[in-house]
């Protein structure tokens, strides 16, 4: 394939890096297209002499990188961006051919790169400390803002680029240095991206050990974990996952910045716009064929406007396009592997067992010229608020229905469940809008009006409460989370008052 051909990606590629130079091992992994189940490429996996390696020219790279002014890094990073514009429909067309997202939500992931890297080129000149006045007579008080060392990054295949970028924007324009560790099932992805910013950082001729990339399953992603070199760990996926990294981290009082599981809901109102009710919901619980932590998994409807919603809700379901995703025309590709359809395969059983009723049934595909076995049809659930399973983040599309009489009754569901990441609510009513939006509505993150459950911008911060994690990635003042705040005192002048009053004279 021609993208695969242009981002430099063989059938045999390297899997760990620092910068431009590439290392070699013996032991590999295979990415496998979820779209046609074939083999794409074989990747090498780190060891732990290439590991030791890319952690010490990482330490080495921090020294250089550190020292070098915000607003130059943020020159910098603005190649970076620039780099992935170059290359955006490659790369995207390789997230959809590795991952199986669709095309435009794939050119899309790479957009957020892009988006980023520009946020974080503003930023290179905003990173702000206080000054604070001192109770001390001629004493001045302000904080100033440190970049931490290497910052270890753990990603998830669900975004196997954008969430990377997210990361990596800001913890290099914060005077970090990067250690990615890409999913194993989307490691090509990873080197990819690799590849792209290591030319930037080589024609700049910086340090190698700016960027770097390894390779491999949990064992590597452990190293990481683990090791008293690398203060904070950035790691997005399930919420049993980030509980290990969070445990492991903690104990040599490192810092974790975690992104887990989500369940989210939006709440339908009777005075709710229900064609916008409808595509939100839609793409919020079909999007990446329902494998984003944002991904809508409950839908919370007045019963007035129940069953004309749940008959327009039917109809766009049926409109559907399962297939390729690179395709024209495709809604929805395939799950990732087969692991995914063994769980939608349970999940259905588990539904029945619970009394669910399914208004749209569930179902393995098969597509006809792409038969890896990981398509499956989005389904719909009638469901009852003593079902266990709509307590858990499924990461496949089932979405479930419940019905609600008054709004704190719907805002009791949907805060119901451990997750606390995404929420909407669909209202034209302002008093139901401030409602959900105050102290009293949604404990999740992220609070939307009118809109869906998916599709955060990079301008505000992202993540979310309770088994989510409380992690914030991107934008607002999530940068600080990358930064370790210093107060500086200064007393200029010709006595030594203490605070608080205290007397100590010699």
């Amino acid at each position: 394939m021609d993208f695969l051909k242009n981002l430099s990606i063989s059938s045999k590629n390297q899997g760990s890096s620092t910068g431009f130079e590439w290392f070699t091992t013996s032991a590999l992994l295979t990415s496998i297209s979820p779209v046609d189940g074939q083999r794409i490429a074989d990747v090498q996996i780190t060891d732990k002499q290439n590991y030791e390696q890319i952690i010490t020219k990482a330490s080495e790279a921090f020294l250089v990188w550190r020292k070098i002014p915000a607003p130059k890094r943020g020159d910098i990073i603005r190649q970076m961006g620039n780099a992935f514009r170059t290359k955006k429909e490659d790369l995207g067309k390789l997230v959809s051919w590795e991952m199986g997202k669709s095309l435009q939500e794939g050119m899309g992931e790479i957009q957020e790169i892009i988006d980023v890297c520009d946020f974080a080129v503003g930023l290179s000149r905003q990173l702000y400390g206080l000054t604070m006045h001192s109770e001390r007579p001629n004493h001045r008080m302000y904080e100033q803002w440190h970049p931490l060392g290497i910052v270890g990054i753990i990603t998830a295949f669900n975004f196997p680029a954008a969430v990377w970028g997210w990361n990596a924007a800001l913890a290099l324009v914060c005077g970090n240095v990067c250690v990615w560790k890409g999913s194993e099932k989307t490691p090509l992805t990873a080197i990819a991206c690799q590849k792209i910013i290591g030319e930037v950082i080589k024609y700049n001729k910086l340090p190698e050990g700016i960027s770097c990339l390894i390779s491999g399953d949990k064992e590597v992603g452990y190293w990481i974990t683990q090791d008293t070199r690398i203060p904070l760990v950035s790691a997005t996926g399930s919420t049993r996952m980030g509980k290990e990294i969070g445990k492991v981290v903690a104990a040599r009082l490192g810092r974790s910045l975690l992104e887990l599981g989500g369940n989210n809901a939006i709440i339908v109102t009777p005075s709710a716009d229900l064609k916008l009710a409808v595509i939100g919901a839609v793409f919020g619980a079909t999007g990446t064929t329902g494998q984003r932590c944002t991904t809508t998994r409950r839908i919370i409807v007045h019963q007035s406007i129940y069953e004309q919603f749940k008959k327009d809700l039917i109809n766009s379901y049926q409109q559907l396009v399962v297939g390729n995703p690179l395709e024209n025309g495709v809604h929805v590709g395939p799950l990732i592997d087969n692991q995914a359809v063994n769980l939608y395969k349970d999940a259905l059983i588990q539904i029945k067992k619970e009394k669910g009723i399914f208004i749209v049934e569930g179902e393995v595909l098969s597509i006809k010229n792409y038969e890896s076995g990981f398509y499956v049809k989005p389904c719909i659930v009638e469901a009852h608020r003593g079902m266990k399973i709509t307590q858990t983040e499924t990461f496949v599309p089932i979405l479930y229905l419940l019905k609600y009489d008054h709004l704190e009754e719907a805002i009791e569901i949907q805060n119901s469940v451990p997750q606390g990441l995404s929420s909407a609510i669909m209202t034209t009513n302002m008093k139901e809008m401030e409602l959900f939006l105050s102290v009293a509505g949604s404990d999740c993150g992220i609070a939307n009006v009118n809109m869906g459950t998916s599709g955060a911008e990079i301008g505000g911060a992202f993540g979310g409460e309770k088994e989510t994690g409380g992690g914030r990635e991107s934008g607002s003042d999530a940068w600080k989370a990358y930064m370790r705040r210093q107060t500086c005192s200064i007393n200029f002048g010709n006595d030594m008052p203490l605070a608080q009053g205290i007397k100590f004279d010699l």
